[in-house]
């Protein structure tokens, strides 16, 4: 008989996820999983398991709810074929400096090396994908080792990690009172680290003797909250700020010092003029990888840099560096902004720097947008979404057709988390599923989840889970019957030899229908309005199938095709 001084293994899992304040969790069942379900089951504990249809899409529905919320994402899968099948959602995650705790299920410690069914080294399969991930092989250890997890997930860099939970240490004794939680690792992130004084002082002189300098803003400003700050900064000098794709919505892209997105996906001529022109670049929590540079073309080897990120390590790793600060964004901008108050520091020109390239830009995506042309170009989808969708809106994209049209095209209105795509691995099928978790984190913001039909593909099983849970997400389908990107990239380096890329149609509204969803099929550019404004207004998941231009024959802004 159990003690009442003693919980099971299960139920101090419960009650560990309860401390940390995990409202939703997303994950599949399993035999390995039956004590933790059964734990879930009895006690009253306030969190809500969203059960989905395969282990995938349960990591990338806690990405996207991580990303919206500030607080961890959970999931969790059996043992075997599960702790394998949620590996592209973990990884995704870590490598984007989302905090999610992925929990799998495993065999008996008395099992192993027994051959039991589903048996697989965990520890070694997710030690290279995760920041910290351990077996619970000793039930003593399970509270410990979770607050270990919620303190490597949320400090420092974000990342993801995960806890392999045997089926003995499900049922064993813990002691009820080793069951709490250290609070400050509720959100992230969470013990901020600040900047070196005398590297801030240096990074306001190298500014304060630029001429152009540019803001290139990564992820990390969004996930610090840095928001209010950059703009802070971009008004004081009139600096000129632009972003990745993952730094979208680091300042406004209606700001009047906004240039936009950067580099070889969804960068056009104009924005990377400015970066061009450039004789300091400020790199802000951002690794100045393959994409962002160009392939470490733009800005060119030899401009002057400042670099400010959390992790040490990407200071320095693509550019001999003036100024490194490692610091949190927006404790790091924060003191630069003091500082820089207190130095003559001249203007950069960055109203007018910024309004040229948008004038370019815009210039190049007004025709496009308002052709009449059959297929229906995706700048047509871009400017009626952008019509219909308010400025809370979340949009979540993946990639093919929708990463570089969104990022180059959609002109995010507000500051924050408004837009969610996965820059790290770029796996197609992920934006449903992160969508479907943004939803849940921000209940009150019109969610749009947009795809090629090859992601279609590799999630519509989830049409399923958004149908059981009414979850109102309007999901935008660029179809033309092809891997969109392969094929471009076929035509523009490999002299259009066209290979195993191109694959049957399928009627997306009909198969999402027979799920439950409302859907509607659109060919005549005209249409896109009024069935986009009904798709959103609905008060369930929809979903609009547009027949349109395959990227090989689009204006794609991926500046390798242009080339």
């Amino acid at each position: 008989m159990q003690s009442p001084n003693y919980l099971t293994g299960a139920e101090a899992m419960v009650r560990m996820l309860q401390a940390y304040d995990v409202k939703h969790m997303f994950g599949l069942c399993g035999d390995t999983t039956l004590p933790f379900y059964d734990a879930l089951a009895r006690l009253d504990h306030g969190i809500t398991h969203f059960l989905t249809r395969d282990e995938r899409h349960a990591g990338y529905m806690a990405d996207g709810y991580a990303r919206v919320t500030g607080k961890p994402g959970v999931c969790e899968g059996p043992s075997g074929g599960g702790a394998t099948y949620i590996l592209p959602g973990v990884v995704e995650a870590s490598e984007s400096s989302v905090p999610i705790l992925a929990i799998t299920t495993d065999v008996a410690t008395s099992s192993a090396g027994k051959y039991p069914l589903t048996e697989l080294d965990q520890v070694s399969l997710f030690r290279p994908l995760t920041k910290w991930n351990d077996s619970l092989d000793s039930a003593a250890r399970l509270p410990a080792a979770i607050r270990r997890a919620f303190r490597e997930m949320t400090t420092g860099r974000p990342g993801a990690v995960h806890l392999a939970l045997p089926f003995d240490t499900q049922n064993a004794e813990v002691d009820s009172g080793e069951v709490y939680a250290e609070g400050r690792h509720r959100t992230f992130p969470a013990g901020r680290s600040g900047p070196n004084p005398e590297d801030i002082r240096a990074a306001a002189e190298a500014i304060a003797s630029a001429k152009s300098a540019v803001a290139i803003c990564g992820g990390g400003p969004v996930i610090a909250g840095a928001e209010a700050v950059l703009a802070e900064l971009a008004e004081l000098i009139d600096l000129p700020v632009a972003t990745t794709v993952s730094g979208q919505g680091a300042l406004a892209e209606t700001h009047p010092q906004a240039v936009g997105v950067v580099g070889s996906n969804g960068g056009v001529p104009s924005t990377r003029a400015v970066v061009e022109a450039a004789d300091l670049v400020i790199f802000v929590g951002c690794r100045a990888g393959s994409v962002t540079t160009e392939r470490w073309r733009s800005p060119a080897l030899g401009t002057r840099i400042v670099h400010i990120d959390s992790d040490p390590a990407v200071i320095g790793a693509i550019y001999p560096t003036e100024v490194g600060i490692v610091s949190d964004a927006r404790l790091a901008l924060e003191a630069l902004v003091a500082e820089l108050k207190g130095m003559a520091a001249g203007p950069q020109d960055g109203r007018s720097r910024a309004k040229d390239a948008w004038r370019a830009k815009l210039e190049a995506f007004a025709p496009l947008a308002a052709s009449a042309k059959r297929p229906i170009l995706p700048e047509a989808v871009i400017a009626a979404l952008a019509d219909v969708l308010d400025g809370d809106g979340t949009i979540v994209a993946d990639p093919g057709t929708p990463c570089p049209y969104f990022s180059a095209h959609y002109r995010w209105p507000k500051a924050g988390r408004h837009f969610i795509t996965n820059r790290a691995h770029g796996a197609l099928g992920y934006a449903l599923a992160a969508a479907m978790g943004a939803k849940v984190g921000r209940p009150q913001s019109q969610t749009v989840a947009v795809m090629g039909d090859g992601s279609f593909g590799f999630c519509c099983g989830e049409f399923e889970t958004l149908t059981r849970y009414n979850i109102p997400i309007t999901s935008i389908v660029f179809s033309n019957a092809v891997y969109g990107w392969i094929k471009a990239g076929q035509n523009a380096g490999f002299d259009k030899r066209f290979y195993n890329v191109d694959f049957n149609r399928t009627d997306h509204a009909a198969v999402a229908a027979a799920f439950g969803v409302r859907s509607w099929t659109v060919e005549d550019p005209e249409q896109l309005r009024p069935v986009l404004r009904e798709a959103v207004a609905h008060d369930g998941p929809t979903l609009v199938d547009v027949i349109a231009q395959p990227l090989h024959e689009a204006a794609a802004p991926v500046s390798e095709w242009v080339a």
